[in-house]
């Protein structure tokens, strides 16, 4: 369970690194004017990511779940992908990339990295990331839970996303 446990740490830091880059970016989009969008969501999306590492520990722990190398291994290397993904989608997005939806007027939507193949990369990362970072060490009950609480939110999350980026025009690349 320790090098679980660290794990699950590791990612709480990464989360907090996050947090701390969207700080700086909502400050650098805030004094070009960026508007945020989808306020009232936020709370609960910080809630239910909180809660997937809460309950990977707990599930782990207090239902005494084995590593089971045939699903933990594959698990991993999966969780680390979503990883990869994400901070090529926060490297491509640069100073524009938040955890919050804030759009600077005026400036064309980013169709380069990961944006070329597909509109929220992002998104993708954690549904990969929800399924996989419990299932490395066998918590599917936080894999299930997190998943079905995490499907409205997304939807709601990519409605309001899509509405406010609706005034920007893509730019080739």
């Amino acid at each position: 369970m320790l090098p679980y446990t660290l794990l699950i740490l590791l990612v709480a830091a990464e989360r907090v690194a996050e947090l701390a880059v969207a700080r700086r970016n909502a400050a650098w989009s805030r004094a070009r004017g960026g508007v945020e969008y989808g306020r009232g969501h936020y709370p609960v999306m910080v809630l239910l990511h909180t809660g997937l590492l809460a309950g990977c520990l707990a599930e782990v722990r207090f239902a005494d779940r084995p590593f089971p190398p045939a699903l933990g291994w594959p698990m991993l290397v999966l969780a680390l992908g979503a990883q990869a993904l994400r901070w090529w989608c926060i490297g491509t997005l640069g100073p524009r990339w938040n955890t919050r939806v804030i759009v600077v007027p005026g400036l064309p939507l980013v169709t380069t990295g990961p944006y070329r193949l597909l509109s929220h990369p992002n998104y993708l990362a954690v549904v990969a990331e929800g399924a996989a970072l419990p299932l490395v060490h066998g918590a599917w009950l936080t894999a299930t839970a997190f998943t079905l609480l995490n499907l409205p939110l997304l939807a709601t999350r990519l409605r309001c996303e899509n509405a406010a980026l609706a005034g920007c025009t893509a730019v080739p690349t």
